[in-house]
């Protein structure tokens, strides 16, 4: 059990949140005592957040809920730099344009986990477009800057991979980490705020702006960071068949979030349930218990949970009540996802390899070859095996659809328009 005074870390203890922390007893104390401000930063590199946003997302819902104040920061000005850490090569430049576009994509999701008003406890966006864009360069050096060891800098992990590869880190990037050190610091000044919590990816950056909190005379700052989570085969969590798997219905449908909790390993059940719903721990030590093929209920439970924090409870039901008609049923359920093709399109026939990429099932023509060559795919339930196949309007059922399947859980209802 934790060890934990504070219902925060206990909470985040005893779920499977908590990899490092900085001072653990400090941060346990001022936990117990007054209201904490904590933040999470979210740099704008797509439109929607993925899974592995989730887990530091769902730590400012239970930072709220145990009565703390959470910020979301926005990361308008970093985003213009991009983070290096652990990544092969540097990050495509955004425009300003594109960041603002993902920064208003991203939002959305907060709107749903977090509490917003002017109360003690009530959350809030912050960007640090505000303070960063404005900052004088040489000014910023010599107020800032020279408050950073280039020597310990380099002995970060993050650093240090980057350093390895054939692809150099650029001065450009090398910036990233003072960026986001300073916003550590601003948002002390501004808003009181004294911890920052992340991935385990994030730790060197975070520990930067705790020491330069302390060179420039902040309160004593904090750092908490998440695991790296995997399944317990051993896979980097957040990807599908088709990517990532983001947090947005316009990028990842409810349907495909709810079937990829559904397709949980029954050794990650329990450890899932803990991070990614709400449910209490005791009622995850029954689900988790569940032995033989009990645990796919404990897998649906997983999967609907999961999908109401992030798309809503109607949405989740929908997609539970989806996947009950089409797999336990076996009837063609019509709230299944969908493309719309051109009717002229498929007159003159469509090719079952573009067929599969336009769906989503296959981020290739090779990959959508490899999965006819090992039977995976079928049109309207019947198999396909010839990888030069047409889907065309005589395809079109009388529900006026083309059912295209991938393996046994994943289906797209074509739509002639």
């Amino acid at each position: 059990m934790s060890a934990f005074k504070s219902d925060f870390l206990h909470t985040l203890s005893t779920r499977g949140f908590i990899h490092q922390v900085s001072d653990e007893a400090g941060l346990d104390a001022l936990f117990a005592k007054e209201t904490v401000t904590a933040y999470v930063g979210y740099d704008a590199t797509a439109t929607s957040l993925h899974i592995g946003n989730l887990i530091s997302a769902t730590m400012l819902y239970w930072l709220q809920e145990t009565g703390h104040r959470p910020i979301a920061l926005m990361g308008g000005g970093t985003s213009m730099v991009g983070d290096p850490s652990f990544r092969d090569e540097q990050r495509k430049l955004l425009t300003p344009e594109a960041i603002n576009t993902n920064i208003e994509g991203i939002k959305r999701i907060f709107a749903r986990i977090l509490r917003f008003g002017d109360g003690p406890t009530d959350a809030f966006l912050v960007n640090n477009a505000d303070w960063l864009m404005g900052l004088g360069y040489v000014e910023f050096l010599r107020e800032v800057g020279r408050h950073f060891s280039v020597n310990r800098m380099l002995s970060f992990d993050s650093v240090k991979l980057r350093l390895d590869r054939e692809q150099s880190l650029s001065f450009l990037e090398f910036n990233y980490m003072i960026m986001q050190g300073y916003d550590f610091v601003e948002l002390n000044r501004r808003h009181g705020c004294v911890l920052q919590m992340g991935g385990s990816d994030q730790w060197g950056n975070i520990i930067n702006g705790v020491d330069l909190g302390h060179r420039m005379g902040t309160p004593q700052l904090y750092a908490l960071t998440t695991p790296l989570l995997t399944t317990s085969s051993g896979a980097k969590m957040g990807k599908s068949a088709t990517g990532a798997v983001w947090l947005n219905e316009d990028v990842f449908s409810p349907y495909d979030f709810w079937q990829y909790w559904r397709n949980t390993e029954d050794a990650d059940v329990g450890r899932f349930l803990k991070i990614f719903t709400r449910l209490p721990l005791d009622e995850i030590a029954r689900l988790e218990a569940l032995g033989g093929s009990e645990i796919n209920e404990a897998k649906k439970i997983l999967a609907t949970e999961a999908t109401a924090i992030v798309h809503g409870r109607d949405a989740a039901t929908m997609a539970a009540e989806t996947a009950r008609t089409t797999f336990e049923e076996g009837a063609l359920a019509a709230n299944l996802p969908s493309i719309d093709i051109a009717t002229s399109e498929l007159e003159g026939g469509i090719g079952i390899l573009t067929l599969l990429v336009k769906a989503g099932l296959a981020g290739s023509n090779g990959e959508a070859r490899r999965h006819i060559q090992g039977g995976a795919v079928r049109v309207n339930d019947a198999g396909v095996s010839d990888e030069k196949a047409q889907v065309s309007t005589a395809d079109v059922t009388g529900d006026g659809i083309v059912k295209l399947s991938l393996g046994k859980k994943k289906h797209i209802l074509v739509r002639p328009v």
